[in-house]
């Protein structure tokens, strides 16, 4: 729906500045309900005081000083990232610490959906023959070869969703045994043991890079596969890496490469195959939430939606991961104090300090992170963007901290450190065991992970009608007054369970739209 009449939306009671609500803004000269004239025109989600703001005052939005005024804003006026000076980041000591102690939600009990019960005792949503690479040298054989997979062996196997290259972009130049490489290491690692692929771990190896396999899945980190589908398929039970190495004297050209992975991959789809879905509570979920091409509306509509869906998961058991070091990193305070004990306020403290000396010694700041899109989409500075991005963690207790490229080993609300560039938060989620991914927008982004259903939610209707192929929330209803952020959250929620279950696809799966993985390695590449 199209507002006609001019609407702006102020976050909390403290502010002095809203933002215009109206598709292509509204024009100077526009009286707002209560009488306030524009004195600029101020596009859609852009921002306009409220009151005179004198030069070096505070601009508040969420209740929060987002800025300081580096000239005179009287009331009425256009406030955009020129016109705001940033303030100073969030010191780290003095955190109010576990201090918010709401009380314990009603259990959500009776959601199911179908999905593959895995013999470590994860369960995935999908079920696809996932192919790791040890090295990007050997990126373009596998892709080689999982193309023929799906056009000639695929087709036999009806149970099986898909077949996907770990293809990523680690290579033998890097500093292998410097600090902080383990980190793409156990990301690839951990990558590999995604719920979504069954046990099934298959490997592409050149035979001369430094991450050679048995580094990458030393013995003991493969759970045993699952005996009574092994019986099934009629091979027997082991936890030896199965690995393709194209130096291997026996491969006498390329093709010799490709059929022995076309070889080996047909044991693994075999046993895929043989894997019926069941239905299991809604506690088996693992969620990650992230927010790309993020405008003004996120903190608005998408975000608080998916918050709000946040805590029902939590409340059905689930695991819900939220991420993204620097748009969270400026309400620390807020995340601190909402720690389930103070050793989880403790480890997010650490990690802001270990993102925080990263930046450093990059001679940056947290404010380059905030994009031209974010800016024309109305968000003035990482310190607006941060509080529209953490409401997507809802309101429930924080309880545990999932460092770059580990799993996650807890249920509840979990806060998985990561970059904030897209696809690296994918892929570390990924790592962490996510089994569905919700993904907020309002700028607008292809976005897919070929690993896990992408729900892609949309944060203005002028959005989600333009890409109406592309996203699957339309959460620009809340601002239309369509939806209540509450039955948004809801719809979220079901969507969710029916997508887990093979019920409904995302767009991005009906495209199949996927982004590469890309490692974060803090570590020299030599």
């Amino acid at each position: 729906m199209t507002v006609t009449s001019p609407l702006t939306i102020r976050m909390h009671e403290a502010d002095n500045v809203a933002i215009v609500a109206n598709e292509g803004g509204l024009p100077a000269g526009t009286t707002l309900p209560g009488g306030l004239v524009l004195r600029d025109r101020v596009p859609q989600a852009h921002k306009v005081s409220l009151v005179d703001i004198a030069e070096g005052a505070p601009v508040i939005r969420y209740g929060v000083v987002i800025g300081t005024a580096v000239q005179a804003l009287p009331a009425g006026s256009w406030v955009h990232e020129r016109l705001l000076r940033m303030p100073e980041a969030r010191s780290l000591e003095g955190l109010p610490i576990a201090t918010v102690k709401p009380p314990a939600p009603e259990p959500l009990t009776g959601y199911t959906f179908e999905g593959y019960r895995n013999a470590d005792g994860s369960v995935g949503t999908r079920n696809i023959l996932a192919i790791t690479q040890t090295v990007q040298c050997v990126a373009g054989v596998t892709e080689f070869a999982v193309q023929r997979i799906k056009a000639e062996l695929l087709p036999r196997f009806p149970n099986v969703d898909d077949v996907v290259a770990l293809e990523h972009t680690y290579g033998c130049g890097v500093a292998i045994d410097a600090p902080d490489a383990v980190i793409p290491i156990r990301t690839l690692r951990n990558i590999s043991l995604n719920p979504n692929f069954g046990g099934e771990v298959m490997v592409v190896s050149l035979g001369c890079e430094k991450l050679q396999p048995e580094r990458l899945l030393p013995p003991g980190s493969i759970p045993l596969i699952d005996e009574r589908a092994v019986a099934d398929v009629g091979t027997s039970a082991g936890t030896k890496l199965d690995v393709v190495c194209l130096q291997d004297d026996a491969h006498v050209g390329f093709m010799s490469m490709i059929e022995s992975v076309m070889r080996q991959a047909e044991v693994h789809l075999e046993r895929l195959n043989a894997r019926r879905r069941e239905t299991v509570p809604a506690s088996e979920l693992v969620v990650g939430v992230q927010c790309g091409g993020s405008d003004a509306f996120s903190g608005v509509t998408a975000n608080p939606a998916v918050g709000f869906c946040t805590d029902l998961l939590v409340r059905a058991g689930a695991t819900v991961m939220f991420s993204e070091v620097t748009e969270v990193r400026d309400g620390i305070d807020q995340l601190t104090a909402r720690a389930a004990t103070p050793d989880v306020a403790q480890a997010m403290i650490d990690q802001m300090a270990w993102y925080d000396a990263y930046l450093d010694r990059g001679r940056v700041d947290r404010s380059a992170n905030t994009t031209p899109g974010n800016k024309k989409g109305g968000l003035s500075n990482i310190v607006e963007k941060a509080m529209g991005s953490i409401v997507k963690s809802g309101s429930v207790p924080i309880s545990g901290v999932v460092a770059p490229g580990e799993k996650a080993r807890q249920r509840g609300l979990l806060y998985a450190a990561t970059p904030a560039s897209d696809f690296i938060c994918g892929t570390l989620q990924l790592a962490a065991g996510m089994n569905l991914h919700v993904f907020t927008t309002g700028r607008g982004t292809p976005y897919g992970l070929a690993e896990v259903p992408v729900i892609k939610v949309a944060t203005r209707t002028e959005l989600a009608r333009r890409w109406h192929d592309l996203m699957d929330v339309n959460a620009g209803r809340i601002a239309d007054g369509e939806l209540t952020i509450e039955e948004a959250g809801w719809e979220m929620f079901r969507l969710m369970l029916d997508v887990a279950s093979g019920h409904k696809k995302t767009w991005a799966e009906h495209w199949k739209l996927h982004n590469a993985l890309v490692l974060f390695n803090p570590a020299p590449v030599t």
